[in-house]
């Protein structure tokens, strides 16, 4: 009897480790994830099948139409895990890897309601994520008190990074309007008006209002976090500013910087990324495309041919304002790192290429392409609030991290100024 009380000991304690939650200074891997209807036909599961317990985990709900959940672990491998197969209600998934583990945003489709909560499986490593049908109210009471997830440490509330400067002793660096601040920032919207610029028919979206929600957000982070700063639009609604007008505005309100935001598109549907344009000599095909696309809304004003600068015109303007197309060849590297490194979309690089929109503007400038129109998921994402948040985020902090820069070079050099009165 002692004998058979000793085993049941052993044995029960056996089971007792084996039921056990997995160790969590174990190394999870993601293998895959998988995403099956309910047993009582009330929603859908997505599992992640993870060889180890994460540390924790998160769900939430910032829109209608999104749904996010965050895997917090920071040894979590998730480079090769196999994708689950979508469900009608869902329209696409997006996968994020951050230091802090591992996330995805699933995108429903429109008049799909599904309200989710997550809890690990019977054998506490798995993960489950309980998307749950419900109504249109309830879905926008937890969205309307719902923080986003935003990926890649952009909860931090603009903490500033500290670049290391690295303009050194090159004069061409600092040439702004006085040479001491760094006060007056143009943002401009492209297109407007009856000039909607690239369009995707198919889900009704056009370039001229993803710029312009886009362009509305940075000026107000700037606003916001640089109440130093002075905010002019060339334009705040849905009308149209002739081309030249634009880089004029920023002439006469003696602009330190002329952003212009802009959607791009293609033939291929399948492009995607975001490019970063200055003016100068067009030193690649895509630039060329670029330039000829965006420069062709002169017809829209002046009932001619599309305008191009000639290589001429482009040297006279780099001879004269070498400093401007240095800071805007900076900033433009900025915003790139931002969208690569913080925002993880793909970038088609840091090109030069000869803009009417940049070319009337005194100051230094940049037109950014904030993806394609004509790929259905760039479309999307740059049509959510997530997305025009992330972007918008991205572009502010290299504005942010550029006057940092700036501010402490003038602390250094004070003699490096220009005039661009």
């Amino acid at each position: 009897m002692e004998r058979i009380s000793i085993l049941a000991i052993i044995l029960g304690s056996f089971l007792h480790l084996a039921c056990m939650p997995a160790n969590l200074s174990a190394q999870p891997d993601l293998h895959r994830l998988s995403i099956v209807e309910r047993g009582d036909g009330n929603g859908f599961v997505m599992r992640f099948h993870l060889s180890a317990a994460a540390d924790s985990f998160k769900v939430a709900q910032p829109e209608p139409g999104l749904i996010q959940m965050m895997v917090y672990s920071p040894t979590l491998i998730a480079d090769n895990f196999l994708e689950p197969d979508k469900f009608s209600v869902i329209r696409n998934i997006e996968y994020h890897r951050s230091p802090n583990g591992f996330g995805v945003d699933i995108f429903l489709n429109e008049d799909v309601y599904l309200k989710a909560n997550a809890y690990p499986d019977a054998n506490r490593t798995h993960l489950l994520l309980n998307m749950e049908w419900s109504d249109a109210g309830e879905i926008q009471r937890l969205a309307d008190n719902t923080e986003i997830i935003l990926w890649y440490g952009y909860q931090d509330d603009f903490t500033v990074i500290d670049y290391e400067f690295i303009g050194g002793n090159n004069d061409e660096l600092v040439r702004l309007r006085n040479g001491y601040e760094f006060n007056v920032i143009v943002i401009d919207a492209g297109h407007g008006g009856h000039d909607p610029g690239a369009i995707n028919r198919s889900l009704g979206l056009r370039e001229s209002d993803i710029a312009l929600a886009v362009a509305l957000k940075v000026g107000a982070y700037i606003e916001e976090h640089m109440p130093d700063v002075e905010v002019i639009y060339t334009r705040k609604d849905n009308s149209f500013v002739e081309l030249d007008e634009r880089g004029l505005i920023a002439t006469r309100a003696k602009g330190d910087l002329f952003v212009s935001i802009h959607a791009n598109s293609a033939r291929n549907a399948q492009a995607h990324g975001t490019e970063i344009f200055f003016l100068g000599m067009a030193r690649s095909q895509s630039a060329l495309e670029v330039m000829k696309r965006e420069n062709s809304v002169v017809n829209l004003e002046n009932g001619g041919g599309p305008m191009q600068l000639s290589d001429e015109e482009l040297i006279i303007y780099e001879l004269a304002n070498s400093g401007n197309i240095a800071i805007s060849e900076r900033i433009a590297s900025m915003i790139d790192d931002q969208f690569r490194t913080r925002a993880q979309r793909r970038s088609r690089g840091v090109k030069q290429a000869g803009l009417m929109a940049l070319w009337h503007a005194s100051t230094p400038g940049v037109l950014i392409e904030l993806g394609f129109l004509s790929n259905p998921n760039e479309a999307r994402y740059m049509a959510s609030e997530y997305g025009q948040t992330i972007l918008a985020s991205a572009i502010f902090r290299a504005i942010r991290d550029f006057k940092e820069e700036y501010d402490r070079s003038i602390s250094v050099r004070p003699e490096n100024r220009a005039s661009n009165d």
